[in-house]
Order: structure tokens, then sequence, then C-alpha cells
């Protein structure tokens, strides 16, 4: 069953990644960590995109990363308020700090995995995580660092170029420099080569795997940056 939502706006914040805003639907209840499928214009092509707005937010926005060749993102990307573009009701099980009263957490993104960090950030601005590691691959690839900054304590890693203020290498490095902590939940969403890497170590040191909770983008060298499924 598909649904149509209105396109109130699309933010580029640099040359791939932009920002979708939908108007919310009635119909739409969510909670951070859902995801909505967004359809191509024939409407058999989708792609799921997890939603990184707040579940008391009058709007639905996306991370959207834009390549050549995407069957889905590219449509995405070309749209001007007032389009409409259809959506799945919304799905999922990835759900950042859902223990947040049992144990501290922390959260470790890559590219637009920070979109459901976000979403939980919007929803729940009293329950922050320990810490939020955030990893690009170019510094005009951040989306709202400032606000990142402002919410939580937040560590940046820019890996393919040296920017002022943010750790020049992969996020896992910045991850590692403290041991792994046994009674925290980590919250992995992005690549899966990092999230591969980030689940061994932290294995290594102590931490449970059912402290581990993982969202897996598809590896290098997508069509559309979307999520995979196991």
């Amino acid at each position: 069953m598909t649904e149509e939502a209105v396109v109130r706006q699309v933010r580029y914040v640099g040359p791939e990644v932009f920002e979708l805003t939908l108007e919310r639907p009635a119909w739409l209840r969510f909670v951070p960590g859902d995801c909505l499928a967004l359809f191509a214009e024939n409407g058999r092509v989708s792609r799921p995109y997890s939603i990184a707005s707040g579940a008391h937010e009058g709007e639905v926005r996306f991370l959207v990363r834009c390549l050549p060749g995407g069957e889905v993102s590219p449509y995405l990307a070309s749209r001007t308020p007032g389009d409409r573009v259809a959506v799945s009701p919304p799905f999922g099980w990835f759900r950042p700090g859902e223990h947040r009263d049992k144990r501290p957490f922390v959260f470790v993104a890559t590219g637009t995995g920070m979109a459901p960090f976000f979403s939980f950030l919007r929803t729940e601005p009293e329950s922050r995580p320990l810490a939020c590691y955030y990893g690009v691959r170019m510094a005009h690839d951040l989306v709202d660092p400032e606000w990142l900054q402002q919410r939580c304590p937040i560590s940046i890693a820019v890996s393919r170029e040296a920017a002022p203020g943010y750790h020049h290498g992969r996020v896992t490095a910045l991850l590692t420099q403290a041991p792994p902590a046994p009674g925290v939940d980590y919250y992995l969403c992005g690549l899966d080569a990092m999230i591969d890497e980030v689940t061994d170590w932290l294995q290594a040191g102590g931490v449970p795997i059912q402290h581990i909770h993982r969202e897996c983008f598809f590896n290098a060298s997508p069509i559309d940056e979307g999520l995979t499924r196991p």
C-alpha cells in the first residue's frame, strides 16, 4: 500500500547530499529509527530511507545521497515544492536509545546514517547519548553540525580531506581512542564496513552482542544509498 506526500523542500548540504522535506500526512505515525519507502516516478522502484525528523514535528525529513545512475535518488533530488511523492507506511526495527532507562548509550554513524539519530535527538531532546561519533567523506557532506554540537557530545571525522576543527581520518579511529564500555548500548548506522569493524572491536572489548544495535546501509559504491535488510 502506498500513499502520497507533498514535497516542501529539497535542501542541498553538499554536491551529493540533500535533505528532502515532505509535508507530514495526517495518517503518519512513527518512532525514531523508522523508515519510509520512497518511490520513483514509475511507482515500481523504491528505496527505504530512515526518517530524520522528530516524531512530533509537522514535517518529515530524509537525508539522501544522490549518485548518478540511481533509480530513486536523482528523481527525489529533482522534486520541487508542491510535487507529490509516493511513500509507504513506516516500518523498521532499529530503535536508537530504546534502553536508555536501563543503560547509557552511544551513537556511531557514517554519512546519511545520521538520519535515525537526528530523529531521536529531535524527539527526545532530554535524553542525550554519552557520545555521538559522525563520520563523512568530505566536510561538505556534514548535515547541521552546529545543531548537533548543541544537542549532544559529538566527535566528527572527515576521511578524505583535512577540515579545520574535525578529525582527519575514519570515524572508527575516533571511537577506538577509548576502550569499549560493556555496560553501554552502542547504536551503529551506516556503511557495512564501519559496522562490521566497530562490532568486532566492541565484542573483543567485552560488549555483549545484545548491546550492539545495527542498521546497515549498502556497502561501497552503491547506486542508491538506501538501506539493505538481512
